[in-house]
């Protein structure tokens, strides 16, 4: 198999159809360390709607048990693309993201907004630092997934292309981000939790690393002093350069999920779907009192 082959197999494929697949061989041959990073941002700068930042400050998930929270939502997303949204797992993944979801008093502008990350964070990732741009056909199914997805998770008024997402991720963010305190708290522990994949010494150098990969609205929303220019130059001309050199490479003839990936800590001895997840108590951490028909476990037939 040569480099572009993989390119011109999604290319006979139908984008809509076929968009689960053409999704699979995007995210977990083509681009699996792009789309973890880009996802990993994805949800990042959903912390900068304070509503959003809020909440998650006050279920302290993302506070006090980072990497658990970082990990479950990693295998609940890709526990979809890897068996697709009919099988028993990506049924039980979604009912676990349901039940979650349901547990707060989450707007749906919300919802459609953090769906509209997913969409847009990656193709806008892989373009500038992949080792090739994102092809139409990858970008129509990317949207026909998530939007399958949104309709799973019962977002209503969901964009119909690539370019309604885009429109309506910037619209929004011109309008809600801003300061917060609580919103600030997360931003941090999540910054803490990147670093902390690497060797102590190195945690001050790749924090100004990884804000140096974010753009000006979210370090203003932060109050985060911005790196120099110098600094996001090199960081972002070595993200750059790393594409490049995987564009010389082989391609991958074996998909890398997200269970694969050395960043997910909490699961060393395997996991079960069904456990993956928080279970909301009404009342505590935000939680409000529960909704008709949120059930908050799952049997183990599921």
């Amino acid at each position: 198999m040569k480099r572009f082959d993989r390119l011109r197999q999604i290319r006979r494929l139908h984008p809509e159809k076929d968009a689960l697949e053409i999704y699979r061989l995007s995210a977990a041959y083509e681009f699996p360390w792009d789309y973890t990073r880009a996802l990993e941002l994805a949800l990042y700068r959903t912390y900068a709607v304070p509503g959003i930042g809020r909440l998650l400050a006050e279920t302290r998930e993302l506070t006090d048990r980072t990497q658990k929270r970082y990990d479950d939502t990693s295998l609940l997303l890709d526990t979809v693309v890897e068996h697709g949204f009919d099988s028993d797992e990506g049924r039980t993944a979604i009912r676990r993201i349901n039940q979650m979801h349901r547990s707060y008093d989450i707007s749906n502008d919300d919802m459609r907004y953090v769906l509209c990350t997913f969409v847009v964070m990656p193709k806008r990732w892989i373009d500038a630092y992949g080792w090739r741009r994102l092809s139409r056909h990858e970008t129509v199914a990317s949207v026909v997934h998530y939007r399958t997805l949104g309709r799973h998770m019962g977002i209503k008024e969901i964009p119909a292309t690539y370019e309604e997402f885009e429109a309506c991720l910037d619209a929004y963010e011109a309008a809600h981000f801003a300061w917060d305190p609580q919103a600030r708290r997360v931003s941090d522990a999540t910054l803490d939790l990147m670093a902390s994949w690497y060797p102590r010494p190195l945690a001050p150098v790749l924090r100004r690393v990884t804000l140096s990969l974010l753009d000006d609205s979210l370090l203003r929303a932060f109050r985060y002093e911005p790196p120099s220019a110098l600094t996001r130059a090199w960081v972002r001309r070595a993200v750059r350069a790393r594409g490049r050199l995987v564009r010389l490479m082989p391609p991958r003839r074996t998909p890398h999920h997200a269970r694969q990936n050395w960043e997910i800590k909490g699961y060393p001895n395997g996991y079960r779907i069904a456990d993956l997840g928080t279970r909301p108590v009404p009342g505590v951490r935000g939680c409000p009192v529960r909704q008709a028909g949120a059930s908050s476990t799952i049997s183990p037939t599921e």
